[in-house]
C-alpha cells in the first residue's frame, strides 16, 4: 500500500468512530527524547555503568536487585523516575488526545509503559490502563500488604557515574522494609497488581459500550507482546504504528515512528497541530 494511500485508510477508520483505543509501548516515547531499552547495545547507551557491571535489562529490573544491592536498584529506578518526571510529552500525545475528543465515547489508552507520560500530556487518568504498573508509585518489598502509595515524596539523588543512589532510600510506612516502584519486573512475585487491575476494570466497562471503535497501536514490540494482543483482540483494522514489525493482519501498517505518523494524521483529519499542542498538559 503506497505511503500516502496507507495514511488516508487510517484516517478514515479514525474518522468514522465512535472510541478511540490508544495501545502504546515504550517506542511512542522515543520522540520525547526517552531511551530505547531495546536490545542490551540500547539499554548499555542508556547506562554504561550496568554495562560495565555486565548486567542486562532483565537482571536489574528484577525484584532480586533490590535484595542483593538496594542503592544500584534504586540507583537505575531513581534516575528513570527523575527523568519521566523531566520529559515533556511529544506533539503526537495532544493529536491523540484531540482525534480522541471528536468521538462520541472519547479515548482510553493501555499501555505496558510505566512512564506517566499519558498522564503529564493531560490524558483523563482514569482512562488509562498501566498494564506493568507504574514508577510513580511505590510499595512494600516484602510485601508486607496490599499498600500502594504515590512515589511524591521520593526525590533521588542519583551518582550517574556509579549509577547508584545516593539520597535517602525509600521505605515502607508500615514495616520499615524497603520500598519499591510498583512496576511488574521480571521474574517478580511480590508485585502488587490491584491498582492496575482497577484501570483494567474501567476499560472493560469502556469497551463493552462501543460499537464502531477505532485502534491505533504505536511503538508495541513483539518479544512482550501484552500491547498488541490487547489491540488485536478489539477486532477490528488495526493501524500499527512502529518503524519495525509493522505489519498487520487487518488493517493499515504505518512504518514510522509515532510522531511523524499522529502528524501525517493530523494532517489528513485536518486538526491543527496548535490546538493539538495545547491540549498537552
Amino acid at each position: 500500500m503506497a505511503h500516502e494511500e496507507a495514511i488516508e485508510k487510517a484516517a478514515a477508520l479514525l474518522a468514522d468512530a465512535d472510541g478511540l483505543l490508544v495501545a502504546a509501548g515504550a517506542g511512542i516515547g522515543v520522540d520525547s527524547g526517552l531511551p530505547d531499552f531495546r536490545g542490551n547495545s540500547g539499554f548499555w547507551r542508556a547506562y554504561p555503568p550496568l554495562e560495565r557491571l555486565g548486567l542486562a535489562f532483565h537482571e536489574i529490573a528484577c525484584p532480586d536487585s533490590f535484595d542483593t544491592d538496594p542503592r544500584l536498584a534504586w540507583g537505575f529506578y531513581g534516575h528513570r523516575l527523575a527523568l519521566y518526571r523531566a520529559t515533556t510529552p511529544h506533539a503526537g500525545f495532544g493529536i491523540l488526545r484531540a482525534i480522541g475528543a471528536r468521538m462520541a465515547r472519547g479515548s482510553f489508552v493501555f499501555t505496558s509503559n510505566v512512564d506517566g507520560q499519558f498522564q503529564r500530556a493531560g490524558f483523563d487518568r482514569e482512562a488509562i490502563v498501566e498494564y506493568h504498573g507504574s514508577i510513580h508509585h511505590l510499595q512494600c518489598t516484602r510485601p508486607c500488604c496490599d499498600a500502594i502509595w504515590p512515589a511524591d515524596d521520593v526525590h533521588p539523588d542519583v551518582d550517574m557515574d556509579a549509577c547508584r543512589l545516593v539520597s535517602d532510600l525509600p521505605h515502607c510506612p508500615r514495616c520499615g522494609a524497603l520500598a519499591r516502584p510498583n512496576i511488574l519486573m521480571f521474574n517478580d512475585g511480590a508485585w502488587l497488581p490491584q491498582r492496575s487491575e482497577a484501570q483494567m476494570a474501567r476499560f472493560q466497562r469502556w469497551r463493552t459500550g462501543l460499537r464502531r471503535p477505532a485502534v491505533i497501536e504505536l511503538g508495541a514490540g513483539v518479544d512482550i507482546p501484552s500491547v498488541r494482543r490487547v489491540a488485536e483482540s478489539m477486532e477490528v483494522p488495526l493501524i500499527r504504528v512502529n518503524p519495525r514489525a509493522a505489519e498487520v493482519r487487518k488493517g493499515v501498517a504505518l512504518e514510522m515512528g509515532a510522531l511523524p505518523a499522529l502528524s501525517l494524521l493530523a494532517a489528513a483529519l485536518e486538526i491543527d497541530p496548535s490546538q493539538s499542542s495545547s491540549l498537552n498538559a
